[in-house]
């Protein structure tokens, strides 16, 4: 599959590649980024260009996942944002923004909108976020983009080398107003 480019009236979702090895490298360098992600740390140069040169063109040539870099108008990247192809009509998303770009509502911008088109246009009818408990910026990010908290699982994230629990969550196309691939039958009581 060819790269898709996703506009808001403020961000262009595009994937990255060797151009922006560069401002990869220099975001990454974020001791949170590292902390809360599964990069790697410390994250040096050959792991940005084996993200810009193979990972994410890998991903979009597989259709495995598909990474778009959040950029400003401008051309300055504030963020980046993953959806990882699991089982059959499920994603996992997965995010950063770099430390000048938080509170602009920038992912939250971004991880609606890619949403969006995961689920009109790649036929995916659940979209699942992780995150480490106690990463409070990702969970309030998810919590704007709509997706409803569903709890916290045991020794479910592995992050550089140490079993943590996290938080897990799920959009449906029905949290945006669209419709599903396939009928969605909810238990009863919800």
């Amino acid at each position: 599959m060819e790269p898709v480019t996703l506009t808001t009236g403020r961000l262009r979702l595009r994937a990255v590649g060797p151009e922006d090895t560069e401002a990869v490298f220099e975001a990454a360098q974020d001791a949170e980024i590292q902390r809360w992600t599964t990069i790697p740390s410390p994250y040096l140069p050959e792991h940005a260009r084996g993200f810009t040169h193979e990972m994410v063109p890998d991903g979009w040539a597989l259709g495995s996942m598909f990474t778009f870099g959040i950029f400003l108008a401008g051309g300055e990247l504030a963020g980046m944002l993953s959806l990882t192809m699991h089982a059959p009509g499920t994603a996992e998303i997965g995010f950063w923004a770099t430390q000048e770009h938080r509170g602009h509502g920038y992912v939250t911008e971004a991880a609606l909108t890619a949403c969006r088109w995961i689920f009109t246009d790649r036929g995916v009818d659940r979209v699942e976020w992780r995150a480490e408990v106690g990463n409070h910026a990702s969970r309030a990010v998810a919590e704007r983009a709509g997706f409803t908290l569903e709890g916290t699982l045991r020794s479910a994230i592995g992050n550089k080398g140490v079993r943590r629990d996290c938080w897990v969550g799920s959009l449906l196309p029905s949290d945006l107003g669209l419709p599903s691939t396939a009928p969605y039958l909810p238990s009863p009581g919800r």
